[in-house]
Parts: C-alpha cells; structure tokens; sequence
C-alpha cells in the first residue's frame, strides 16, 4: 500500500529532501522546526510512520529534526524523481 500525504506534508516532505522541482534525486532527508503548523504535520507523519523526529536539543536550538521513512520519501516523489541511495540504503 502506497503511502498518502497531505498537501502540506508534502511540501514539507519534499523540502526536507531537497527536491524543488529542479532536481531529480534527493540529497538531503532532514527538516528542523520548532512549535506551529509544520511541527504539527510533522509529528502527524509521525505517528503514521511516514517520518521519525529527533526531539529538541542544543545542537538544533531546542528544535525538534525530523526525517522521513522510506515509504514517507517515496511518497513525496515526481514521477521520474528517485531517492539518494545515501540516505535511504537498501
């Protein structure tokens, strides 16, 4: 079963993977944020497995990271688009 994300998610998703519509491979997977609407979406993946979440510390400001699962990633792709094997080995 393929994974959803929501509008939001995956703006969100894709940022974190340094897809911006240029590029075609991900180099990156990780997204810092504080308290608000982003860090809600985030912990929504979350919970649905889509994403993990490094709770705050020094080295992120007391920010929380995030990054995304396998199956959260793939659900963020273009057509045409792949994932850095870097980040996300088989």
């Amino acid at each position: 079963m393929t994974a959803t994300l929501t509008l939001r998610e995956r703006v969100l998703a894709r940022h974190a993977l340094g897809l911006d519509g240029r590029r075609r491979r991900s180099y990156r997977n990780h997204y810092v944020v504080g308290s608000g609407d982003d860090h809600a979406a985030w912990l929504g993946m979350a919970e649905r497995g889509l994403a993990r979440r490094r709770q705050g510390s020094d080295l992120f400001g007391g920010d929380d990271c995030f990054w995304l699962t396998r199956a959260g990633a793939e659900a963020a792709l273009n057509p045409g688009e792949d994932l850095d094997e870097e980040d996300f080995p088989r």
